[in-house]
């Protein structure tokens, strides 16, 4: 008898039974030809399948973030509704409720006519912030951000997509808008380009070759040459933890993204981090 006959048998993990119901959901999700769609040419940020890349975002926000059907969301930079059509189908249409804010008026136009109002537990909101390539004549400085919410409001807030499109002063702002907004014990799920020495040095040669960050000045930021800076931005390795500190945000997991050429089963660097702010 051989060696590798006598050898044991590895079994393949048996998935449980929390992650059947995840995994059943997103193929569900997936499926469904009846949600809401965009016309291709209008969706303006973000590469990929939209309804592929919504459902995969549903899964980790569930799995990495700890997101509940009965969480009270805030989506920062929601675009046209790409986050927000995957968690039709998760939110409570009762107790959870989401609040999408973005300051281009077509996406958000498009999301009241097509989420709105077949879920009216989802509300998204115009706010005029002036960003260099999504909305040039904003009238509201990133500097002077202040959401219309109250205190304490939300459970659980994303910014997926938007730190990376953000100058270091205005991802502080952002942040403590963040901290001022959670429950103590609410969750920030955000992705980010980490640019550590790996990274950086692009060791391995498995670097997305359209991220060729270099440094800008004596950083944090690193910018992509021949792009406008605020199209893809990375932060030094260490940047966006002190930030979340600063905010009140405890980071509770830190998981560095495949476009560094490691593996992965997300492409950004992911953050979650809790609130540790008073109030309820």
């Amino acid at each position: 008898m051989s060696e590798a006959a006598l050898s044991p048998t590895t079994e393949p993990a048996v998935p449980s039974a929390r992650e059947e119901r995840i995994q059943w959901l997103l193929e569900t999700i997936a499926r469904n030809r009846f949600l809401p769609h965009p016309d291709p040419n209008s969706v303006f940020v973000g590469d990929g399948d939209f309804r592929a890349v919504g459902t995969e975002f549903l899964g980790h926000f569930i799995r990495m973030g700890g997101l509940q059907p009965q969480s009270r969301v805030l989506d920062i930079g929601c675009g046209i509704g790409r986050m927000a059509v995957p968690l039709t189908q998760y939110l409570d249409l009762e107790k959870g409720r989401y609040s999408g804010i973005d300051p281009v008026e077509g996406g958000i136009g498009w999301c009241r006519r097509f989420i709105t109002s077949a879920y009216p537990n989802f509300t998204f909101q115009r706010i005029d912030i002036e960003h260099d390539l999504y909305n040039p004549k904003g009238k509201v400085s990133g500097k002077a951000l202040r959401l219309p919410y109250a205190e304490r409001h939300f459970d659980f807030a994303i910014m997926t997509s938007v730190v990376t499109h953000l100058p270091a002063d205005e991802v502080l702002v952002y942040l403590s808008e963040v901290g001022r907004l959670l429950k103590a014990g609410g969750r920030l799920f955000m992705t980010a380009f980490v640019v550590d020495q790996v990274a950086a040095a692009n060791e391995g040669g498995r670097r997305d070759p359209r991220l060729a960050f270099e440094r800008h000045d004596d950083g944090p930021c690193w910018f992509v040459p021949d792009l406008p800076p605020l199209a893809a931005v990375g932060f030094d390795d260490g940047f966006l933890d002190r930030a979340l500190e600063r905010a009140g945000l405890a980071t509770v997991l830190k998981s560095l993204g495949h476009w560094r050429g490691q593996a992965a089963d997300h492409y950004q660097d992911v953050f979650v981090a809790e609130c540790r702010g008073g109030g309820g």
